[in-house]
């Protein structure tokens, strides 16, 4: 497997930023060719309540380096990362790598 790990800053106006992602980032997201799953995840705070480091986290799994490549250079990929600015203004850290179930 091989993931993109999309790691989103606290926005200004959570609500806003949850619009947007779920009306039209999503969206066209899961049209990236290749794509087996796609989970999204709200950290909460941690053990003494402090705010998490980040907003949102996305995690996008493909079967390999090359599907990913290939999606994420296509129509709907570029579309996907062109569309960041839209909503991600406090900032995203994205990570891609080799994945393994442990």
């Amino acid at each position: 497997m091989f993931q993109l790990t999309a790691l989103y800053n606290h926005p200004e106006d959570p609500a806003a930023f949850d619009k947007h992602y779920t009306e039209v980032h999503a969206v066209i997201a899961k049209k990236i060719p290749g794509l087996l799953r796609y989970t999204i995840s709200h950290p909460g705070p941690d053990a003494e309540g402090n705010k998490p480091a980040h907003y949102l986290v996305a995690v996008l799994d493909f079967p390999d380096e090359a599907t990913f490549g290939a999606g994420m250079s296509g129509e709907h990929g570029q579309a996907a990362v062109a569309d960041l600015p839209n909503f991600a203004g406090a900032g995203v850290t994205l990570l891609t790598g080799p994945s393994e179930e442990v």
